[in-house]
């Protein structure tokens, strides 16, 4: 077998692109000279925000003043009026009820309202204080095991009654159904048909 002698001609890689490392290298020394000034940057602000201790909600929380009704929600609604549970003080909207009273009781509302999740230690006095306003609270209704059983007795009862009444009524529309298919219906028909018997034989 006879060799031809082929001229080998190089593969052309001039499409491939070509990276400068220096270049690359001294991006990426500027990018840390940048994050490195903006750390510094961000701890010398001063001195942390101290915020207030946590306080007990002085307002009740409306979790159901919308429930049952119908709204109609566009995507170009504002936010208040989104489905869901809008909260005015982070301006967002929450799916549901569980999820709100997490968010409100959260570390991102709590700072927002500008009070840590730390709750501040309380003093004896201000524990016996405490104790005073409720034994004031509790007097005037002072609720007994006598009174407790009492609602219970008197709970039974209207229970009873609820089910008498009940019981009445359906008995009342029984009697009416029965009266209307009599009168409806021909006695001659009905005797023919077996039906003669269903008459009380009471007078």
């Amino acid at each position: 077998m006879a060799h031809t002698n082929k001229e080998v001609v190089g593969v052309d890689n001039t499409f491939r692109r070509k990276f400068d490392r220096e270049e690359y290298l001294e991006r990426a020394r500027e990018r840390e000279r940048k994050e490195e000034e903006s750390r510094s940057k961000s701890k010398s602000k001063g001195p942390p925000v101290q915020r207030k201790p946590l306080k007990h909600r002085d307002y009740e929380v409306d979790l159901e003043s919308r429930l049952g009704k119908t709204q109609v929600v566009t995507p170009v609604a504002p936010l208040s009026q989104q489905a869901g549970y809008y909260c005015s003080v982070c301006e967002c909207v929450v799916k549901d009820s569980a999820n709100f009273l997490d968010h409100i009781n959260g570390k991102k509302h709590q700072r927002a309202l500008g009070m840590s999740m730390r709750v501040e230690r309380a003093s004896v006095d201000q524990v016996k204080q405490r104790f005073e306003v409720l034994k004031k609270r509790r007097v005037p209704g002072s609720f007994t095991e006598q009174d407790l059983d009492e609602r219970i007795l008197k709970q039974q009862q209207e229970e009873e009654e609820r089910k008498r009444q009940r019981r009445e009524k359906k008995k009342e529309k029984k009697k009416e159904k029965l009266a209307e298919e009599e009168t409806e219906m021909d006695p001659d028909v009905a005797e023919m048909m077996g039906f003669g018997g269903f008459r009380s034989s009471k007078k």
